[in-house]
C-alpha cells in the first residue's frame, strides 16, 4: 500500500498517494482550482512541462522544509510533499504569469476560430477567453505555413500548432513506427513528416483527438458542420482490432453520423485509443450499438442543445426559491 501525503491547494486539503503531481492532486479536488493543461496528457508517458499554462505557486514546500519555492512551478511536473501548500487561482502572481503564457501561445496563432473545425471544443479558445488579453502586443510578422496532408484523412495546419508534442508522444507509444515529429529549432520549430512522408498506421487518427487546438483535423469532417450543432452519443461495436475496444462517441446531425471520435473524460483526455476502422470507416448507425447521449459539461457550448433532457429548461422560473438558487449557480461560473 502506497504512502499517503497531504497537500493543500487554494485552502482545500486533499490526501493523495506519494509521488502524485500537484496537477493530479488538484484534479482529485476538482472545480476551478484545477490548473489548465495544454501539453500534459495522463495517458501519454513523458508528456507535460512544455506549455507552462499549469504553473502554480508553492508557498510551503513541506512540513519538514516549510520554505516556499522561489519561482512558480509547472504543476504537471512537480510532485507533492507532505504538508505542501499551493496557490493557483487565489494567487494574483499566478494569474498574471498565466496570462503572459497565454499571450505567448497566441503570438503566432491565427484568428480563424470562425472557420476552424476545433472551435467549440478547443482548449486554447477556453484558455484565451479566461486568461487572454483583448489585443496582442506582438508587432512582428507572424510565422506562417502551408497546410499539408500528412495522411489520406489527416490535415496539418501548422499555423495553429502550439508545439505541445501530444501527437508525437501518441504516435511513439501506440503505433509501431512514428514518421512525424518536431523539425528545426527555436522559432522555426514545426510538426512535420520527413520529406512529406504520409502518416499511415492503424491508430493514426488518434493524433487528431489529442491535439488541443485545430492543428490536426479530420479531413472527412472538415467544414461539414459546427460542433455545437451536432449531438454526441456514446456507442460501441465489436472491433476486430486487438488493441481497440470499439467504445466511441458518435457525432450526429439529424440521422447522419458526421464523425466518430474516442471517448474523453472530464479533463478532455481520451479514455482509450481507437483504431482507424472505427473512426473513419464506420459511420452508419447500423454499425454501432447505441448506449446513451454523451454527457457534456454545462459550461461547453455543445451543451446548448439540451439533448439530455426530455424538454427544454424554462428560462424564467416564477418560484422564488429557484430564482435564488439560480442566482447562486450563476455566481459560481464567475472566474477569479
Amino acid at each position: 500500500m502506497s504512502e499517503k501525503v497531504k497537500v493543500t491547494i487554494d485552502g482545500i486539503t486533499v490526501e493523495v498517494d506519494n509521488g502524485t503531481t500537484i496537477l493530479n492532486a488538484a484534479r482529485q479536488i476538482g472545480g476551478d482550482i484545477v490548473p489548465p493543461a495544454m501539453c500534459y496528457y495522463s495517458k501519454l508517458e513523458g508528456s507535460g512541462g512544455k506549455c507552462r499554462t499549469c504553473i502554480v505557486k508553492v508557498t510551503k514546500g513541506s512540513e519538514k522544509d516549510p520554505r516556499p519555492m522561489p519561482k512558480l512551478v509547472a504543476s504537471c511536473r512537480t510532485t507533492v510533499m507532505d504538508g505542501m501548500e499551493v496557490l493557483n487561482i487565489t494567487s494574483p502572481e499566478v494569474l498574471e504569469a498565466r496570462a503572459g503564457v497565454v499571450e505567448i501561445l497566441l503570438i503566432n496563432h491565427p484568428l480563424d476560430c470562425p472557420v476552424c473545425d476545433q472551435a467549440g471544443e478547443c482548449d486554447l479558445q477556453n484558455l484565451g477567453y479566461e486568461h487572454g488579453l483583448q489585443k496582442t502586443r506582438y508587432e512582428f510578422e507572424r510565422r506562417t505555413f502551408e497546410r499539408i496532408d500528412i495522411g489520406d484523412k489527416i490535415q496539418l495546419h501548422m499555423n495553429r500548432c502550439i508545439l505541445c508534442y501530444r501527437c508525437v508522444f501518441t504516435a511513439d507509444q501506440i503505433t509501431n513506427k512514428r514518421v512525424h515529429g518536431i523539425l528545426n529549432r527555436g522559432d522555426h520549430s514545426e510538426i512535420s513528416t520527413y520529406i512529406q512522408q504520409a502518416v499511415d498506421n492503424d491508430f493514426s487518427g488518434n493524433v487528431i483527438d489529442v491535439c488541443p487546438v485545430g492543428a490536426l483535423t479530420d479531413k472527412t469532417f472538415r467544414f461539414k458542420n459546427r460542433v455545437w450543432f451536432t449531438k454526441p452519443v456514446d456507442a460501441h461495436r465489436n472491433c476486430d482490432h486487438e488493441k481497440c475496444n470499439g467504445k466511441v462517441t458518435l457525432w450526429y446531425k439529424g440521422e447522419d453520423v458526421l464523425r466518430v471520435t474516442a471517448r474523453k473524460d472530464q479533463f478532455g483526455e481520451v479514455e482509450a485509443f481507437i483504431c482507424n476502422t472505427c473512426r473513419f470507416d464506420k459511420k452508419a448507425t447500423s454499425d454501432w450499438v447505441i448506449e446513451h447521449p454523451t454527457h457534456i459539461d454545462d459550461t461547453s457550448v455543445i451543451a446548448s442543445n439540451h439533448y439530455e433532457t426530455l424538454k427544454p429548461l424554462h428560462v424564467i422560473q416564477p418560484n422564488q426559491a429557484l430564482q435564488a438558487a439560480n442566482e447562486i449557480e450563476l455566481h459560481k461560473t464567475v472566474k477569479y
